[in-house]
């Protein structure tokens, strides 16, 4: 089996080798030119780079100015190179989190294969950076240690990321949302400093201009995105709609911040995330990488009928089955279609109320043990029918 697990997983890793080598990554390429645009101030808002708009902060850019002074090739490769680690490092420290033995090659092998992770190389997007980021933060908020740097940084490239500083603040981590938020301002700062035109431009308009970015194309899996498709455009959106992440955004870290006071940190996190996915106005495909997280929760817990419901889905990704690309079946409502079509969308909101139902099952306090391990908390009404931390979420 170990040897199968390694010729697939020497597979991808050469597969994406030679991607990098012969594919001109899109997005990749946009954060390379903006690389070039940061050192001519607001050139990176107000121009059209690989005929797309930078969309990110400046902040990005200015991580990119290096790379920039590399030729595309040699730099894209090295981007795609320093993503597969930072998604290993993403699995590993998931399988921290779990409390749980697993192969880290066996994990990163499948996980490769979902599609918002093979997508993020695809366009060679920088997600699985912002997952290893958040995640390494995570893991030391469950074992108890300051924490805030990384979530900072990464809510700095791109901003959702700042809803896991809102689920420290509900949580009591103070110190780290602090530690977050200053981190957070440092990098802005840094990035006014080296393009202040630019960063001047980017918060007092575009961060929030929505029309810089196709709304309505079927990768958008946010419930905005939906609602745009089967109302047949942003106009019909209205004002009412704010209220739909603000529900959203509640219930979510409510649930979220119950999992943390259990001391059961993996599941606040892929709570959070999930939260995060559906507040936001714009969740590409490829931004649903905290599919990894929420996978390794249901898989702790036995539910693997869930869980490998999920990882079908997320392999096969039949959002992409439907019409799309401006076919006149993309808009509208179809009892069929539709479904199929916002299939990531649905499956996160099924994960919230999952999670949210689990709580009832899970009275016990769970806290953190050595290495990430979880364990049953000394008092505070834990179980003492469970004692293994191997069986912790079973049921």
């Amino acid at each position: 089996m170990k040897r199968w697990v390694s010729l697939v997983l020497a597979l991808e890793i050469l597969g994406i080798v030679l991607f990098s080598i012969i594919y001109d990554s899109l997005d990749f390429h946009i954060y390379w030119l903006g690389g070039h645009a940061v050192t001519d101030d607001a050139r990176l808002y107000e121009e059209q780079l690989a005929d797309h708009w930078f969309t990110n902060t400046p902040f990005m850019a200015a991580l990119f100015t290096p790379l920039s002074a590399l030729p595309l090739r040699p730099a894209r490769m090295l981007w795609q190179l320093a993503s597969l680690a930072a998604f290993a490092w993403a699995c590993r420290t998931t399988l921290k989190l779990t409390g749980r033995r697993a192969s880290p090659a066996a994990v990163v092998a499948a996980g490769l294969l979902l599609e918002p992770i093979w997508h993020s190389f695809f366009l060679g997007q920088v997600n699985l950076f912002l997952l290893a980021l958040v995640l390494a933060d995570m893991h030391r908020v469950a074992l108890g240690r300051p924490a805030g740097i990384g979530i900072g940084i990464a809510t700095a490239i791109k901003l959702t990321p700042a809803v896991f500083v809102v689920l420290l603040l509900v949580t009591r981590r103070t110190r780290d949302a602090f530690t977050a938020t200053a981190t957070f301002a440092v990098c802005t700062l840094l990035a006014c400093f080296i393009a202040p035109d630019a960063s001047r431009l980017y918060w007092l308009r575009t961060f929030y201009d929505t029309s810089r970015v196709g709304v309505p194309y079927i990768s958008n899996q946010s419930p905005y995105g939906a609602l745009t498709r089967i109302l047949r455009g942003t106009g019909e959106v209205g004002d009412w709609y704010t209220a739909i992440p603000l529900t959203i955004g509640v219930f979510g870290l409510t649930v979220a911040a119950l999992w943390a006071r259990r001391g059961d940190w993996l599941s606040a996190t892929a709570v959070t995330g999930a939260t995060g996915l559906l507040v936001s106005p714009i969740s590409w495909a490829h931004h649903w990488a905290w599919i990894v997280p929420a996978l390794a929760v249901l898989i702790r817990n036995n539910n693997r009928k869930t869980a490998l419901a999920g990882y079908i889905l997320f392999a096969l990704s039949p959002l992409w089955w439907t019409p799309h690309n401006g076919h006149p079946l993309e808009y509208g409502f179809h009892i069929l279609l539709t479904p199929v079509a916002n299939c990531y969308l649905l499956a996160g909101v099924f994960f919230l109320v999952h999670m949210a139902v689990r709580l009832r099952n899970t009275p016990y306090v769970l806290t953190s043990g050595r290495g990430g391990r979880l364990r049953p908390a000394d008092g505070a009404g834990a179980s003492r029918a469970v004692r293994d931390p191997e069986r912790i979420g079973d049921g």
